[in-house]
């Protein structure tokens, strides 16, 4: 059976993730799954996009997982954009899914709440379907536009029940997103797991920190992550002017990296506010000089406002300042106190005044710096370490694929699926 740990069972174990919004293995978190499972003696095959500047390759094998990935035009010009893009990539997963053939596990991985569309074809043929929700799409609906409970959000909220209704198992990335799955999308508590994002410890290594970065400022504060409309930037960036205007702080250099569909309206923001002299935008820039930044910042802006998703979502960046060692300035949301905990001082909801004023308590305090960074690294390589996220992955594919033999490639199943409850 599919569960078994004979040797044989393992080479035959066969497992197709899909992915839309990220292409792979850029997507950090999938990449993690991905050799997880190759190490745990699966067969990995991915589908994703081709991305602009990497990973542009139609198909390619990286460290013994096959990825087939297919050209996306990400969205521009509201809904019909988003028709144009999930279009397209439905088209091209199916398409590629065939291609793969079948399997024991297909896992998706959201946004968007589609991807059971293109998992149809392989489930059919006795494969188990692994729902890994990365977003709430009804909450990032809610947060990203601003449009209320329209009858898009309710079309996002029937798409969302559609997955739920067809995942065999749900993967969470964190508590508060599997009381979703349990509340709102009625699986059994026994059905989802908590696999949570961490960052790869190797990938951040702290180095001897370069004062030059600082543009001849005593210190360094730094932003790390995605530039989208929900992700705060515009937070940090009028926090900033009133470190700046309120506090009479003028003896810190900002870097923002990355980049996202917000990041040239955040440039035009930061000149508005007069930081131009101030702040410096790298977009995306390579692992080794990512880690010089986070090497020689003092502080690290976590600066997402409380809305229904960021409240309780966990950030990437969050977890990658930690890794680094680096304190962090965050508004007060769930789940960045689940994760942070006292590597993190606190701002009452987008209160960015006083965002401004622990910026500057931290400036001040470079003990309590120390203490803080020593604090998220104890908890990355502890509790919230991939080792422990590793554990909670193949026990949700153990529970998936418990009870049933698995399909001979090219052929149906040779039992039938647990019926639906």
């Amino acid at each position: 059976m599919l569960g078994d740990t004979t040797s044989n069972d393992r080479q035959a174990r066969r497992a197709l993730i899909l992915v839309e919004n990220l292409s792979v293995p850029f997507d950090r978190r999938v990449w993690q799954e991905c050799t997880t499972l190759r190490d745990a003696g699966w067969q990995v095959h991915v589908i994703c996009p081709q991305g602009t500047k990497r990973d542009t390759e139609p198909e390619a094998e990286i460290d013994g997982v096959r990825i087939h990935r297919y050209p996306l035009r990400a969205a521009t010009g509201g809904p019909a954009g988003y028709l144009r893009e999930y279009g397209s990539a439905l088209w091209h997963t199916a398409r590629l899914a065939r291609k793969v053939g079948p399997v024991h596990v297909v896992h998706a991985c959201n946004p968007p709440d589609l991807l059971f569309l293109p998992a149809r074809w392989l489930t059919r043929r006795g494969a188990r379907f692994v729902f890994d929700q990365h977003d709430l799409v009804p909450e990032l609906y809610l947060s990203r536009f601003d449009r209320g409970q329209d009858l898009l959000y309710r079309g996002v909220c029937a798409l969302e029940r559609m997955t739920y209704r067809a995942a065999d198992i749900v993967i969470a990335t964190n508590e508060s997103y599997r009381d979703v799955a349990v509340r709102r999308g009625g699986k059994r508590p026994q059905d989802v797991f908590v696999v949570r994002s961490a960052p790869q410890v190797d990938r951040f290594q702290p180095v001897a920190p370069e004062p030059e970065l600082k543009n001849g400022k005593p210190h360094l504060l730094c932003y790390l992550g995605v530039m989208g409309p929900q992700d705060g930037v515009d937070y940090a960036l009028r926090a900033l002017a009133k470190l700046r205007d309120e506090a009479g702080r003028t003896d810190w250099h900002a870097v923002f990296v990355g980049s996202g569909d917000a990041f040239d309206a955040m440039v035009e923001l930061s000149r508005q506010l007069g930081l131009s002299d101030q702040v410096r935008f790298t977009g995306r820039i390579p692992d080794a000089d990512l880690v010089r930044y986070l090497s020689t910042a003092d502080v690290c802006l976590s600066p997402d406002p409380r809305n229904p998703l960021n409240d309780v979502s966990t950030m990437n960046k969050v977890l990658e300042y930690m890794a680094m060692g680096r304190p962090i300035v965050s508004f007060d949301l769930r789940e960045a106190r689940v994760s942070a905990g006292d590597a993190a001082l606190y701002a009452p909801a987008n209160d960015e005044a006083e965002f401004a004023r622990l910026i500057a308590l931290l400036l001040d305090d470079p003990e309590q710096r120390a203490r803080m960074g020593k604090t998220g690294q104890e908890r990355i390589t502890g509790q919230l370490s991939w080792q422990n996220s590793q554990r909670s992955l193949l026990a949700a594919y153990a529970a998936a694929c418990g009870g049933r033999t698995p399909a001979a490639p090219g052929g149906p199943a040779r039992s039938g699926r647990r019926p639906r409850r």
